[in-house]
């Protein structure tokens, strides 16, 4: 990748986010009801910055508008410092009103280019971010998450991965929903990360799950979804990985 279709890919992400968080609508807020099948990923996830996270400095790498982690999940109670980056200024100006408005005094946002970050060496001991890295370079961003990393820091992403036929087609006839440098992740990608880090874990969520999406408001739609997180846990615990995120 060159230097200008570097510079052209981080444009665009800027002005797509830009665009989402400055109008009046977000144009993915359709797709939102079928977050819910990944519920049980989100809820690993809170659970694993929550335990790192206490006492501790804390970076959100892509934080968007602050919303779900201040005020949906509560990341940032109990830390001593929790910050936020974004290349949107749109998102980060949300962000930082947010905090303010919560009392949130402990927390800052701004707009900062993940692949280049200008904080120091061992800064945080946890970082945190939820559908980000497929919008990056993952040679670039893995090298600078470590960077700011302190020796025994976590690292802790949920990301899609891009090995369902259907939900790739589902990408292929909507794309006003994203940008068109996004890169679901594949499993080989898995090799950036293990450059950089000692110790890697993935889980995996949202195989069946999201056949009871279109149930969430019926009289079954919470047993379906609970039973689904029971079938899920079992099939992918199995080798075969032949599995993603739902994602869109």
């Amino acid at each position: 990748m060159t230097k200008v279709n570097t510079a052209i890919r981080k444009e665009r992400e800027r002005n797509f986010h830009n665009e989402r968080y400055g109008g009046e609508k977000d144009i993915r807020e359709p797709l939102n009801r079928w977050y819910a099948a990944l519920a049980a990923c989100g809820r690993t996830q809170n659970e694993m910055v929550r335990r790192y996270s206490k006492n501790g400095m804390v970076l959100e790498y892509g934080c968007a508008d602050g919303y779900i982690s201040l005020v949906y999940d509560h990341l940032s109670e109990g830390t001593d410092s929790f910050v936020g980056i974004d290349i949107s200024n749109q998102a980060i100006e949300l962000a930082q009103n947010l905090a303010i408005a919560q009392g949130l005094n402990q927390c800052e946002f701004t707009v900062m280019d993940a692949e280049n970050m200008t904080f120091p060496d061992n800064s945080f001991d946890v970082v945190f971010g939820r559908g980000i890295l497929h919008h990056l370079d993952l040679s670039k961003c893995f090298p600078e998450i470590a960077r700011v990393l302190r020796p025994d820091g976590k690292a802790i992403f949920t990301e899609p991965l891009g090995h369902n036929p259907a939900l790739n087609l589902f990408r292929q006839i909507t794309p006003q929903l994203r940008t068109p440098d996004e890169h679901p992740l594949l499993m080989s990608d898995l090799r950036f990360v293990r450059t950089e880090f000692s110790k890697v874990e993935c889980k995996f969520f949202g195989l069946t799950t999201l056949l009871a999406v279109p149930f969430q408001k019926t009289p079954i739609g919470s047993t379906l979804m609970t039973l689904c997180e029971r079938v899920d846990k079992i099939l992918l615990s199995l080798p075969l990985r032949v599995v993603q995120f739902p994602y869109f």
